[in-house]
């Protein structure tokens, strides 16, 4: 578990003047699913914005590739933002109001070696989304999902590092440089925005050119 990270977010949160929790969960649990959009609805009596960004890698080849990896990459990649939409949006329904955004990735578009779980799990989280605007759209709620490219995080640390692995990745980013958080952030708050009120069922890549090459 990672506690301090989201305590550090609630802190600056705080300091701004807004109120914030955190709320520890495993959204591929559909009890934990639930709790995490009952606290949001007990703390602040309502929920306007979902963002599904849960996510957990488990690379393997697909010979060697364990069910357990399997699993646990589906479930909290594929099924976690499934009960999260489903919690969350009988609160928006009753409200005729909501924001849905979800994650995918590059792998989920044109397939990766090494992460078949990830790719399969992220391909359906666009068919997911559409789905989901497409049931959820006569109620006011809007649905959409974004592709963020390589972008300067943690988890893409060993990428960025790695001489031979950076020149493979940079090679296809036709702005030839890796995204900056801030620069992913702005396409979440344009979608949750009432500027976005239009926009459901829509894949947006915020890629610097990745799935151009």
């Amino acid at each position: 578990t990672r506690e301090q990270p989201a305590l550090e977010v609630v802190e600056l949160i705080t300091k701004m003047g807004r109120r914030a929790v955190a709320i520890q969960g495993n959204v591929a649990i559909k009890a934990d699913a639930e709790k995490i959009i009952n606290a949001c609805i007990e703390n602040f009596g309502k929920i306007d914005i979902l963002v599904n960004n849960a996510g957990v890698s488990k690379p393997n080849m697909l010979y060697k590739m364990t069910e357990d990896q399997w699993d646990e990459v589906v479930d909290i990649q594929l099924k976690g933002p499934f009960l999260c939409i489903q919690a969350a949006s009988k609160f928006m329904m009753e409200r005729k109001y909501g924001k849905i955004i979800n994650v995918t990735s590059s792998a989920g578009l044109w397939g990766t070696k090494g992460q078949i779980n990830y790719s399969a799990a992220k391909g359906g989280i666009v068919a997911l989304t559409k789905s989901a605007a497409r049931e959820l759209a006569p109620y006011g709620i809007t649905v959409n999902v974004i592709q963020p490219g390589y972008v300067t995080t943690e988890m893409t640390e060993k990428i960025r590092t790695d001489p031979k692995l950076r020149e493979i990745y940079m090679s296809r980013i036709l702005l030839g440089r890796f995204a900056e958080p801030e620069e992913v952030a702005h396409t979440f708050v344009f979608l949750a925005s009432e500027e976005a009120n239009y926009i459901t069922g829509q894949l947006i890549c915020v890629d610097g050119g990745l799935g151009m090459t």
